[in-house]
């Protein structure tokens, strides 16, 4: 019997909190802000998010961060949700952070009646002067001793577009002195006439993300708030908040952010690929993006399976990407169609064969019992890849050449009487007999063979297009590496490869995964088409 798994931190806390009744269930959220697209990263946070209302019978809300208007758009808000169900996930509420602002601004209001919040009208570089630094205090300025009553005139002048953008803020008054750089009395509110993609123009003032975060996860009653290490800082400012304003008292847990080798994981920087034209999109397939690995043709499963087998740790380390990797190659070999693709031809001439063609059957998927068969058609001219055939065979040479018997894969065994060379030395046809007793499944032959070729049939193949991905950068840890991180790209991470497949290919679901005898695990790309299709080696 095998044992049972252990609970990572926040499992016990959740447990204890449910066995202690301080929560008859629990809610948690997966708040991402939509200025892009997903990557593999956020994938840890939705499954441990919504992994956690799934494993202790609670719920998860999906709540857009939408406080910064001016880098948001409604693309980036369909991609999440997208994302989010393709992972296999359910929300219980889908909320915004813009619903909310209302009851923010009146949040801000209160804070200003109890004597905690001020109009400042310093500047960004000012404020920051005052701040002070890790070791020395920061100092307060004659805006902080503005009374109740001008606060409020002055905060809802700012609210009714009174001012210019960066003229007035809204900061918290909290400690100058603190060690704690985020409760020297942050910002809460600042002007920003941004068109907002739900609420329009509506406002002029937006909060702060760290005044609407924890708000938002009091006014959803959310009982965990789970986030990156990062936030350990704003936790202070997160908890104070919620004290002040005597509302729901969510509470924030942190763990270690998803780091992987060969990857980049910020989102500005991912922008930066796709507005530079690095990259064709957000779900080009060398993107760390969840669109651009599921257009590669990774799998919910196995993403899910690689977020399970990382775990969820208190310190940051850096995760291998040849981990992700076995999860997607583990998947995939149990259900992935097997099919005959020939990316480098020459032409192997079948001389006996003389029954025009015939229909054979292949097995789709040896791991797979109830995987069946597919047709395979055969002829008298089959391509095979070039590097299957030597003029002058080695030794240990078991695949087709002079003199040499190899299977063809669900058919015959051919045996090599001569070839054929062009005006360069390059061969363009070989000629070989099959045995007609060597039939795949049926083989009376007692001919004795070391190889199997893959093959397709000349008059029956389909042209089809290979993008051969490679990884996108050279550097295993980009977060160490000096300079500008694009320096780090790899010049060949995509080769496009023209070849011949078998015809099954042109019919099969567009959602199938396929693996290429020998050549790899391969997708249908989404902007392939019946005219032409093309595949992403997954």
């Amino acid at each position: 019997m095998s044992e049972e798994k252990s609970l990572n931190f926040i499992e016990e806390i959740i447990s204890q909190d449910l066995a202690s009744g301080k929560y008859a269930s629990i809610l948690t959220r997966f708040p991402p802000e939509p200025n892009g697209y997903l990557h593999i990263g956020h994938a840890k946070s939705i499954c441990l998010n919504f992994g956690l209302a799934k494993q202790f019978g609670g719920k998860t809300n999906l709540r857009f961060d939408d406080t910064n208007p001016a880098k948001e758009d409604i693309e980036y808000v369909d991609s999440i949700k997208e994302d989010v169900k393709w992972l296999g996930f359910e929300w219980a509420k889908e909320c915004y952070a813009s619903d909310y602002f209302d009851q923010l601004y009146t949040f801000a209001v209160q804070l200003i009646e109890k004597g905690l919040a001020y109009v400042d009208d310093s500047s960004a570089a000012e404020i920051a002067e005052q701040k002070g630094t890790p070791t020395a205090p920061g100092t307060g300025n004659a805006f902080r001793n503005r009374t109740e009553a001008e606060n409020l005139e002055l905060f809802a002048a700012m609210k009714a577009g009174k001012y210019a953008d960066g003229e007035k803020v809204l900061r918290a008054k909290i400690d100058l002195s603190s060690p704690n750089m985020h409760m020297r009395d942050p910002l809460l509110y600042r002007i920003k006439r941004a068109h907002h993609h739900r609420t329009g123009d509506q406002w002029c003032i937006y909060p702060m993300y760290d005044f609407a975060h924890g708000q938002s996860d009091s006014i959803e009653n959310i009982t965990h708030s789970v986030c990156t290490l990062e936030f350990i800082p704003h936790r202070a400012l997160y908890d104070w908040c919620i004290e002040q304003l005597g509302i729901y008292p969510s509470h924030q847990y942190e763990f270690a952010r998803l780091n992987m080798t060969y990857t980049v994981m910020s989102k500005r920087k991912l922008l930066q690929l796709v507005e530079e034209g690095h990259v064709e999109s957000w779900d080009d397939p060398r993107m760390p993006t969840i669109s651009g690995m599921r257009r590669r043709g990774y799998t919910a499963d196995s993403i899910r399976d690689f977020c399970d087998r990382i775990g969820i740790a208190k310190r940051e380390n850096i995760i291998d990407l040849s981990l992700l990797e076995f999860c997607v190659r583990e998947h995939l070999n149990k259900i992935a169609q097997r099919r005959m693709v020939v990316t480098n031809p020459i032409k192997l001439v079948i001389t006996n064969y003389d029954k025009g063609e015939e229909i054979l059957h292949s097995e789709n998927n040896p791991e797979d019992p109830n995987g069946g068969t597919r047709d395979v058609p055969f002829s008298n001219e089959l391509w095979i890849e070039r590097e299957d055939f030597m003029e002058e065979p080695t030794k240990k040479y078991f695949r087709l050449g002079p003199g040499l018997s190899v299977r063809l894969k669900s058919a015959y065994i051919v045996s090599c009487e001569s070839f054929e060379k062009d005006a360069e030395g390059n061969i363009t046809t070989v000629y070989a007999t099959y045995n007609v007793d060597s039939k795949s499944g049926q083989d009376t032959s007692g001919i004795p063979v070391k190889g199997t070729l893959h093959w397709v049939s000349a008059k029956h193949a389909v042209p089809v297009v290979l993008n051969e991905y490679d990884r996108l950068f050279n550097v295993e840890d980009l977060a160490s590496a000096e300079g500008d991180f694009k320096d780090y790209m790899n010049p060949i991470s995509l080769k496009k490869v023209n070849a011949f497949a078998e015809p099954a290919l042109a019919n099969d679901a567009l959602d199938a995964r396929f693996q290429f005898l020998r050549k790899g695990y391969f997708y249908q790309d989404t902007k392939s088409t019946k005219d032409k299709l093309v595949f992403n080696r997954t």
